[in-house]
């Protein structure tokens, strides 16, 4: 399989931001492909003052980087915008942090060569926090047999992704090292004595002190709400007057925000893999814990049906569990000599639950995991992580927890969360713990609050709320809660598996594609089926 159709086959990945609450050290974040940062090409020259209109340039390099080329009749161009480091939100305040200081804002629109009768831009948000805009507006460009946008889209649309303030391209926030990740992923997912969960703490303690100790009362500026705030210096800086936005994942949130900030600029919002604004920290944890238990067992259930393309048939969940309790006493060392922990056999099987295609893939994984070989769940749990070949990570998660602990003003104690630790493991077994040790992440970040607002979108045209009845990391239940916060949210379920839905079937595609281009809402309650 060459590079090319290796990377976009996994294009989904990439999109599946999840909003787990601080998972791990980092908090909520999403499988990405994204080349380190030094390496993923210069989008433009130093940004204009902010308000000033941007300078494009061509940037095939960006493409070339990412997947080895750019797709058949599309045009690559790049620049790069200035926005105020802090917007005077919440209170309206015009001194504080950042104050006068701006962040640079990359920016790539892809554009077909077939363009007829343009709409105007399509802004693209693919999640996490911390994943890029710019690598996904390139990845959707090559079109359905990829898992990209559908030509009746393309050709009417610049598709325009941006990197969020903090990510990758755009100011990027650097502050943990790789061998704290490391450490971090490799880490059991479920320490049970009072040491393994002590030293847990104090691996998120050191990464806190060491962001604080970098980046100090900026830390809150990197909050979801200010970021809706670039957005919108996003659409008049690619000439809209009113913004057509399509938000995966944390993207709900990122556009939730906007919509209640900015309701009359809004020309249509797509929002799938709805994340309920509402939760705090410790609700949206255990939603998701028992988001990942519903996907595992319907990966079981497959697995007992389909015995022949499941080498751990007919107890998959007996295979799983066997493997991690194996690797916490003895785990397999590979060719170069790391070792497949708990903690990497863990997120591995988090990274397959992203898509159905994915599960015979973790099958095949924790098989010649049995047989001594770990190469394939170290690719699993490193397309999850971002980690490269040579050890390196981008900034995603960085970025991830900078975003995650801003938006947060919740903050459980350790006791608090040595007991949710032991009640969701009699809950959610094999994903519980995880999600309840995560909170330590946030629990131990330094800096200031900055919450986003969580109304109605008073003003809005109807916005489309897409959800996945076996989405894992934002699971179905939160679409409707989403829709009903905004007031305006018109639901989109479908009825199939993995994190988000658009545009993996035609019933979907669709819905969304009229939306988008006729700004026609779907019917109330439509339901796709899962084939």
């Amino acid at each position: 399989m060459s590079r090319t159709t290796d990377r976009l086959r996994r294009v989904r990945l990439l999109l599946a931001g999840f909003a787990v609450a601080a998972l791990l050290t980092a908090g909520c974040t999403l499988p990405t492909f994204a080349p380190r940062v030094e390496s993923a090409g210069e989008p433009a020259a130093p940004a204009a003052s902010p308000g000033a209109a941007p300078t494009w340039r061509a940037c095939p390099e960006v493409a070339d980087d990412l997947v080895g080329r750019g797709a058949p009749d599309m045009r690559y161009e790049c620049a790069r915008i200035a926005v105020p480091r802090n917007w005077g939100t919440g209170t309206g305040a015009t001194a504080g942090p950042g104050t006068g200081e701006t962040f640079e804002i990359a920016l790539l629109r892809a554009r077909s060569t077939k363009q007829r009768d343009r709409i105007g831009s399509l802004v693209l948000n693919p999640g996490g926090p911390g994943g890029s805009g710019v690598d996904t507006a390139v990845f959707l460009s090559f079109g359905p047999a990829f898992g990209g946008l559908p030509p009746a889209v393309t050709e009417r649309f610049d598709i325009v992704g941006f990197d969020p303030r903090g990510v990758q391209r755009s100011s990027p926030i650097e502050c943990i090292s790789d061998g704290d990740l490391d450490a971090s992923f490799g880490y059991d997912p479920d320490p049970r004595s009072q040491e393994a969960f002590d030293g847990f703490a104090a691996l998120n303690r050191k990464i806190g002190q060491g962001c604080g100790a970098k980046y100090g009362d900026q830390l809150p500026l990197y909050g979801t709400e200010q970021a809706a705030r670039d957005m919108d210096a996003v659409r008049a800086a690619v000439g809209d007057d009113k913004l057509t936005y399509l938000g995966y994942s944390y993207g709900t949130l990122l556009g939730a925000t906007y919509a209640q900030l900015y309701p009359q600029r809004i020309r249509a919002l797509v929002l799938d893999g709805a994340v309920d604004p509402r939760q705090g920290l410790v609700a949206g944890s255990e939603s998701q814990a028992k988001g990942f238990e519903r996907a595992f067992t319907n990966f079981t259930r497959w697995c007992a049906a389909n015995a022949g393309r499941c080498p751990i048939a007919p107890d998959a969940r007996a295979a799983v569990t066997s493997a991690i309790e194996k690797a916490r006493v003895s785990p397999v060392r590979g060719d170069d000599g790391r070792e497949a922990t708990a903690g990497w056999v863990f997120y591995a099987i988090i990274s397959s639950l992203y898509t159905e295609t994915g599960w015979q893939e973790l099958a095949r994984a924790i098989d010649r995991l049995e047989g001594g070989d770990p190469k394939d769940v170290f690719r699993l749990a490193d397309a999850y992580a971002g980690r490269g070949s040579d050890g390196h990570y981008s900034n995603l998660f960085d970025a991830n927890l900078a975003v995650n602990c801003a938006d947060e003003d919740e903050k459980p104690s350790l006791t608090q969360i040595r007991e949710l630790q032991s009640k969701w493991r009699e809950q959610y077994p094999l994903f519980g713990p995880a999600l309840a040790v995560g909170l330590l992440a946030c629990a131990e970040w330094p800096g200031g609050r900055d919450p986003y607002p969580t109304g109605a979108a008073a003003g809005a045209p109807p916005i489309v709320v897409v959800g996945t009845t076996g989405d894992p990391a934002t699971p179905y239940e939160q679409t409707a809660a989403l829709a009903s916060m905004l007031g305006v949210g018109r639901v989109l379920t479908w009825e199939g598996e993995g994190h988000t839905a658009y545009p993996q079937t035609a019933c979907v595609t669709d819905a969304v594609d009229a939306y988008l281009l006729d700004l026609t809402v779907p019917r109330e309650g439509l339901r796709c089926p899962a084939r």
